[in-house]
């Protein structure tokens, strides 16, 4: 191999991530890297939800089609943009040691949630965001909110909304943490399954590329990935509705943590666990089938 070219979405935090994998790449390789930039349709339409152009796949599948086509070697991306229906021909299986993945407030007055004006209007494209700040707040009021990090902050400060809710990780990377008025615990706002990883996506019959991504893998990182992506495959089957899902690895053992909300948002599904790494994928399958369970008894 010559030359490694990395493809990546063009926003500002999304390069960011792509020179995290670079520096992870220096440190196994000694090439020339390259970061090639590619817009995706998710970053086109900005002013519908995700679900309406297609869901989150629309933020990889240019990405992809690029790595099928072999103009770049390895596809970055954030993991919670990555639908857990895997893509024919490509593998994801290298994951970058996870940043922080809990949720943030953010706003002018640097207030939390319990001291904000009653019916504000906070700005999410998240129905699980809403869903969750709506059985903390019941009178706050939501508007849709698109667009990369800058963006969402310049409308905030425009006055365009009370406040917004961010995932950490983004804000700590692009050196925005100043702007943060409250950090959620996971246990109190579950982020969305792979919050706060990076993936590198390679193909399935890269050989070469693969033994790399092999060493360059953080393994708690990955089997917190893949137990939470499994929960989302099972989930998905049956229903597409808001869930929070959060996986941690603690010693051998993997805490679990998962919330799905029905169709309105009023009711919410939890399960919650503990078990050894080796079982942690059964026990995602268990809690997948016993949050639809829970989901069906209320339909």
């Amino acid at each position: 191999m010559e030359k490694l070219i990395i493809g990546s979405r063009g926003s500002k935090l999304a390069l960011k991530y792509a020179e995290i994998a670079k520096k992870a790449f220096l440190k196994e390789l000694d090439i020339e890297i390259e970061i090639k930039k590619i817009t995706t349709d998710g970053d086109l339409v900005l002013d519908r939800r995700t679900s309406e152009i297609g869901g989150k796949g629309e933020f990889i599948k240019n990405i992809e089609k690029e790595l099928i086509n072999k103009n770049i070697n390895i596809a970055v991306h954030s993991l919670k943009d990555v639908p857990s229906v895997k893509t024919k021909g490509l593998k994801i299986d290298c994951f970058l040691k996870r940043n922080d993945p809990q949720e943030v407030l953010i706003n002018k007055e640097n207030l939390t949630l319990e001291k904000i004006k009653r019916n504000s209007v906070i700005g999410t494209s998240s129905l699980r965001r809403e869903f969750q700040l709506k059985h903390l707040r019941p009178d706050l009021n939501f508007k849709l909110i698109r667009g990369n990090i800058d963006t969402r902050i310049k409308k905030l400060d425009e006055n365009q909304y009370d406040s917004i809710i961010l995932a950490k990780a983004g804000l700590m990377s692009l050196s925005l943490e100043n702007r943060i008025s409250q950090v959620f615990e996971c246990r109190k706002i579950v982020p969305p399954a792979g919050q706060g990883t990076i993936v590198l996506q390679s193909r399935e019959d890269d050989d070469e590329l693969n033994n790399i991504l092999s060493k360059i893998n953080h393994f708690e990182t990955s089997i917190e990935a893949k137990v939470e992506r499994k929960i989302l495959n099972v989930l998905e089957g049956d229903c597409n509705t808001a869930a929070g899902i959060y996986a941690n690895v603690n010693g051998k053992n993997v805490k679990i943590i998962a919330e799905l909300f029905s169709d309105d948002g009023i009711k919410k599904f939890t399960y919650k666990d503990e078990c050894k790494i080796e079982e942690a994928l059964k026990i995602a399958k268990k809690a997948g089938d016993d949050l639809k369970k829970q989901f069906k008894m209320f339909k």
